[in-house]
């Protein structure tokens, strides 16, 4: 048989995959149809899930097809589906079984418990379930650092943003915050003298969800290929062949949740058109996580929030929603593009948005290096919010540091995405543009074609193919560069 180990590698990580699916699903209706009662049964059956992917994935049979693939002939796909392999590998062959288990279990005991926990300000509940977590994430921490000879934190960034540091990100976000408060202030002070129209609800939420799916429908979201559902905390999950996203709805707020189900229709799209042919294999899986969020926040931000966007889109909120003085156009345009300073990450405007990513990154290094403890972590929440946003959140943890989900599983590390995802998707738009002078008024008229179709092409088809400094240089022509993303803050709230 012709490259033997290879052909071995493959079908482990077939196997792997499918095992993948049914967890992906079970996990979606975890967080959205399971009953509360089916919790314990449910955390410890994806526990035995993970250990039994775990088990698969380190069998000393595949460290050594992994060494031996490497003498064998493979052409350039091949050679990077080996190399995501090992990078799979490598990771999970440092961590042992009980805790890959205990990991597990902890993550789900606190989402689950979260869910409750924060309507009722609750923190002191979940700090201890969070103390389980991190002490596990800790343990993991230590042992990839020791493997990889970084720091803690960096050990944990490498598995969402590989080749990524914090000494590089300190770079990125200082430059962020060299200019980033100046623009903010600049922008709140230009639109102070405007008087803006607030939509008047309530809005009906079968109505929003008619919204929600009408705008997906444009945006080109597969139905044949996944679903829109309600959860705690939005997210996209699901396989390529079967993409679930979810959002949640307020009756006196028309927006939040239809932004949030366009932020999700961009992390879909990727998932949808990652290279069919290779399913399966993690040369199929997206870049990063980073990426994932430059999709969905190209969608939200760049697209979404446009003028000329809007202004497509405002017929099918009249038609949802009636007519009334907020759905003036101009009104609608410039009410869509507020920047208000608040609490809450996912309904932030773009500007304010990377205050709330940097915030959670400064803690989440600290806890994880060993520098704070979770005790620490609502004094410096609400230290650093009213440095950045000038708000308070002293005693106010459902608004606070209980607001999102990433660290009840032990997502340490993931926050940082958001922000270069928003620095990614700003580049993208401005080589999208140049690649296609009239891009404005095909927005404008409603044909978003050629737009996604250079994204297939420069981004979705790749997968894992590329490193992502590789993927982005051949995109736009150069390495990252937050200048996008400050001419894009500039142009648009300036």
């Amino acid at each position: 048989m012709e490259n033997k180990n290879y052909q071995h590698l493959t079908r482990t990580f077939q196997r792997l995959s499918r095992f993948s699916h049914l967890s992906a699903i079970a996990g979606w209706d975890m967080f959205t149809m399971m009953p509360p009662g089916g919790s314990n049964a449910r955390s410890e059956a994806l526990a035995e899930l993970g250990v039994l992917q775990h088990q698969i994935l380190t069998d000393k049979q595949v460290g050594e097809w992994l060494r031996n693939a490497e003498q064998e002939d493979l052409n350039d796909l091949e050679q990077a589906n080996l190399r995501e392999m090992a990078r799979h590998y490598q990771q999970a062959a440092l961590l042992p079984e009980s805790l890959v288990e205990a990991k597990s279990l902890a993550g789900s005991r606190c989402e689950h418990a979260w869910r409750t926990q924060r309507p009722n300000n609750d923190w002191q509940g979940f700090a201890e379930n969070l103390k389980d977590v991190v002490k596990l994430s800790r343990e993991e921490a230590r042992i990839r650092a020791q493997a990889k000879g970084c720091s803690p934190y960096d050990a944990l960034l490498d598995i969402f943003e590989p080749d990524m540091t914090s000494a590089r990100l300190d770079v990125l976000f200082g430059d962020l915050k060299s200019w980033l408060p100046g623009l903010l202030t600049s922008a709140v002070e230009k639109q102070a003298s405007k008087t803006l129209i607030a939509p008047q609800g309530p809005f009906p939420i079968e109505n929003q969800r008619q919204l929600g799916l009408e705008a997906m429908k444009r945006l080109g979201f597969d139905f044949n290929a996944g679903r829109l559902d309600v959860s705690a905390h939005p997210f996209c999950g699901g396989v390529p062949e079967d993409v679930r996203i979810t959002t949640r709805y307020n009756e006196h707020d028309l927006l939040s949740a239809l932004f949030g189900v366009i932020h999700e229709t961009g992390h879909a799209r990727y998932e949808q058109n990652l290279p069919r042919n290779w399913l399966g294999q993690p040369v199929s899986h997206a870049r990063s996580t980073a990426i994932h969020e430059s999709q969905s926040l190209f969608f939200e931000m760049q697209l979404a929030r446009s003028d000329a966007f809007l202004q497509h889109l405002l017929p099918a909120v009249v038609e949802q929603f009636g007519t009334q003085p907020a759905f003036e156009a101009s009104n609608f345009v410039a009410w869509n593009q507020r920047v208000k300073p608040g609490f809450i990450r996912i309904d932030a405007d773009e500007v304010s948005y990377p205050a709330h990513v940097i915030l959670r990154y400064e803690i989440e290094r600290a806890l994880i290096d060993g520098e704070i403890e979770v005790d620490d972590i609502p004094a410096l929440w609400d230290e650093k919010m009213r440095h950045w946003l000038g708000l308070s959140t002293e005693g106010n943890y459902h608004d606070g540091c209980m607001q999102d989900i990433h660290w009840t599983d032990g997502g340490f590390g993931y926050f940082p995405s958001y922000t270069l995802g928003a620095m990614y998707a700003a580049q993208l738009m401005h080589a999208a543009r140049n690649a296609m002078p009239d891009l404005e008024s095909r927005i404008a008229s409603g044909d978003f074609s050629t737009l996604f179709e250079w994204l297939r092409q420069n981004i979705w088809q790749h997968g894992s193919r590329f490193a992502t400094s590789q993927l982005i240089q051949q995109a736009t022509g150069e390495d990252l560069n937050s200048r996008y993303f400050r001419e894009h803050l500039t142009a648009r709230y300036l």
